[in-house]
């Protein structure tokens, strides 16, 4: 049976396919191939992918990575389909989903929403709270680094604190719009933020998510 993750990979893929090599993402500085290698390296070089979390490896991953883009754009979209190698941890189906699923989403949104034409996908309502419980386990880390309250809202009222502080911001929109939001992602996100009118300012240029 399909997982979540498995679904989102091969999603990633095709819209890497579709879009070339050179085309543009959400993530500043890179093109899809950069982004191609990151999510290569990241399942298959755990030597380098710890840089994601240890500031001291990052020149490291870095460095990996841009090797991994000098690869032929064809061979990166294969290895992303096929998935880790079975020593990789993410070949666990169950580390799989719980780490890729967000994951392979945003990704996947990255290169969509960097279109001039692009529009939200529908998305069905298990992969909708699937979205919003892994939100909810992120939600603090993701928040961090705001200085001001965030507190995220789905459309039936749930509600998931990403950030505690005053002046506090309500946004509100359907889960996977609020994923985006809280990776960063605040302008592409189709949500409605109240709050104070400097508070919203704020929160719409916060530095928010895992990086």
């Amino acid at each position: 049976m399909s997982t979540h993750a498995q679904r989102e990979r091969l999603l990633l893929a095709d819209l890497l396919e579709q879009a070339g090599p050179d085309a543009p993402t959400l993530c500043e500085g890179w093109k899809t191939r950069d982004l191609a290698a990151h999510v290569v390296v990241r399942e298959r070089r755990g030597d380098a992918a710890a840089g994601l979390l240890i500031p001291q490896l990052a020149d490291r991953l870095d460095r990996v990575r841009k090797e991994y883009a000098e690869k032929p754009y064809d061979e990166l979209i294969q290895l992303i389909r096929t998935g880790p190698p079975r020593l990789s941890p993410f070949s666990v189906k169950q580390l799989d989903e719980a780490s890729n699923t967000v994951e392979f989403f945003v990704h996947a949104e990255d290169v969509r929403r960097a279109a001039d034409d692009w529009t939200p996908r529908t998305i069905d309502p298990v992969f909708a709270d699937a979205l919003w419980s892994r939100l909810e386990r992120m939600a603090r880390m993701l928040g961090r680094r705001s200085t001001i309250g965030l507190v995220l809202r789905r459309p039936d009222g749930q509600t998931v604190v990403l950030h505690r502080g005053s002046p506090v911001v309500t946004v509100t929109g359907e889960p996977s719009e609020l994923v985006m939001y809280a990776f960063g992602r605040q302008s592409v996100a189709k949500v409605e933020a109240a709050g104070e009118e400097s508070a919203v300012a704020a929160a719409s240029t916060a530095k928010l998510g895992l990086t």
